[in-house]
């Protein structure tokens, strides 16, 4: 097999955020008629301020390998445990060597190092049996290889909200290589103070349910989740059509406001698949509900797409899972494909357009009249980090 151009599909899909436990709940919910926010005000993560989060409420199994058991990699587990069954069937089939591992986070285990930092008699201590091992970046990725017994390539990804995505597009390199036969991807954040208490300093959070391209718009709200993906060569119902990844380096927080970075990776990945602007049926929108974020994205869209795409945020259904968003929100794109009925995931706000928005007519719009056959999924990060998945129904040659 000429493994450089052969198809990439995502075979199977495993989520966990907000909206329920597994693809089956998250389907239910996502499709849904009179569908609302399961957002839910609390200050736990930032006392005195209360605000929506995209909370995960369950509680979930104990991880059986004691270095490992943040809450971080148990949300990793519930995304991956329905998937075992198939990565056995791949271990069989390859071995365990032949399958590698990619995760995007951001926040691993950070809340443990914040619950087991103490200050006693005016001095500063960690908690007894504080393992620092479960707060570093490289930690989902080295628990999922263990938990899984696999023992491929295994890395993980971190550049801000794009990481999730971007370990899907590392898996696509990855296998075009021939060093692997298949990846397990996607990403994984967890709620902490870090994180909620670093976007409210950056006055970019809302106590409200955050708005994505209204003119009431007042910032994001911060969610938690996972999602993941077999990745590999044999056909699946998702074929990962192409990946466009440009950065702008314009600043260390702010979007360039022209949108130029975003416009070449919604560009590149179109070139990448073979396609047009025609062609894609639905955008997944990084849609944040920030002022700027979203005026540059539409700018973007409306530079390559004209006026009339099928698009939506998806962030007031889970909010901002930082990390995890890329890989949750190509999960709702794979959904949207692999229901075939031409029905769109929401997009819940208060239907007031703010005048500087460009086109995005076609916001909001839930039902198609014909089955998609590509849709896209874009997502942008801190730095200027842009990154544009295509989803297709089919194999591209």
């Amino acid at each position: 097999m000429n493994r450089t151009n052969a198809p990439i599909f995502l075979n199977h899909a495993g989520i966990c955020c907000a909206l329920g436990n597994t693809i089956d709940d998250v389907e239910s919910a996502l499709f849904a008629e009179g569908i609302s926010s399961p957002l839910r005000k609390s200050d736990q993560y930032s006392p005195g301020t209360i605000q929506p989060l995209g909370q995960i409420h369950s509680e979930f199994q104990t991880i059986d390998i004691a270095d490992e058991n943040s809450r971080n990699n148990r949300i990793l587990a519930q995304a991956l445990r329905p998937l075992r069954d198939e990565i056995e069937q791949l271990k069989s089939r390859y071995g365990s060597d032949r399958i590698g591992v990619i995760i995007g986070t951001s926040t691993s285990g950070v809340a443990e190092g914040e619950t087991a930092m103490q200050h006693i008699d005016g001095e500063f201590q960690l908690a007894a049996g504080y393992r620092y091992r479960t707060q570093e970046l490289s930690a989902p990725s080295r628990f999922a290889a263990r938990w899984l017994g696999l023992n491929g390539p295994t890395w993980s990804v971190s550049s801000a909200c794009t990481s999730g995505g971007k370990a899907l597009a590392s898996a696509a390199r990855l296998l075009k290589t021939g060093a692997v036969d298949a990846v397990i991807a996607g990403g994984v954040d967890s709620l902490c103070k870090m994180t909620v208490n670093g976007f409210g300093s950056l006055a970019v959070t809302s106590t409200e349910l955050c708005l994505p391209f209204s003119q009431n718009r007042r910032g994001v709200n911060i969610g938690e989740g996972a999602a993941v993906f077999v990745v590999s060569h044999e056909t699946g119902p998702v074929c990962l059509a192409a990946c466009g990844e440009t950065s702008d380096a314009h600043h260390i927080s702010s979007p360039e406001p022209e949108g130029r970075g975003a416009e070449a990776a919604m560009r590149q990945a179109l070139a990448a698949a073979s396609l047009t602007p025609a062609d894609i049926a639905y955008i997944n929108l990084h849609g944040t509900a920030t002022r700027q974020n979203d005026l540059m994205e539409s700018l973007a869209i409306h530079r390559v797409f004209g006026e009339d795409v099928a698009c939506s945020s998806t962030k007031p259904l889970t909010g901002h899972t930082l990390a995890a968003a890329g890989a949750i929100e190509a999960a709702f794109c794979w959904l949207t494909l692999k229901r075939k009925d031409g029905r769109l995931p929401p997009h819940l706000w208060d239907g007031v357009r703010d005048p500087d928005i460009c086109g995005m007519q076609g916001l909001g719009h839930r039902q198609l009249t014909t089955q998609p056959k590509a849709v896209m999924s874009n997502s942008f990060a801190f730095g200027g980090n842009n990154l544009s998945l295509i989803m297709t129904g089919e194999p591209r040659d």
